[in-house]
């Protein structure tokens, strides 16, 4: 999805609307869905071979903080 499909799906939610990330964890037949949710912490521009995107960062705080601990380290190094 790019920019512009996410803008024009969230341009009809009221400015309020909490924004959350929910990951679906692969199910074999038998097994219900499992989806974990999480709140959208912040936003991180990422650049690879592929090209640029834009990142999603959401999760349990603690694993939050020490992901963009290290991010943030690995930029101090470039």
């Amino acid at each position: 999805m790019n920019v512009r499909e996410l803008i024009e799906i969230l341009k009809d939610y009221p400015e309020e609307t909490e924004v959350e990330l929910a990951v679906i964890a692969p199910v074999a037949d038998d097994e219900d869905i499992a989806v974990d949710r999480y709140l959208i912490e912040g936003v991180m521009p990422w650049d690879d071979e592929e090209g640029e995107s834009l990142w999603l960062v959401g999760g349990e705080e603690d694993d939050v903080d020490a992901f963009l601990d290290a991010v943030e380290g690995d930029e101090d190094e470039e």
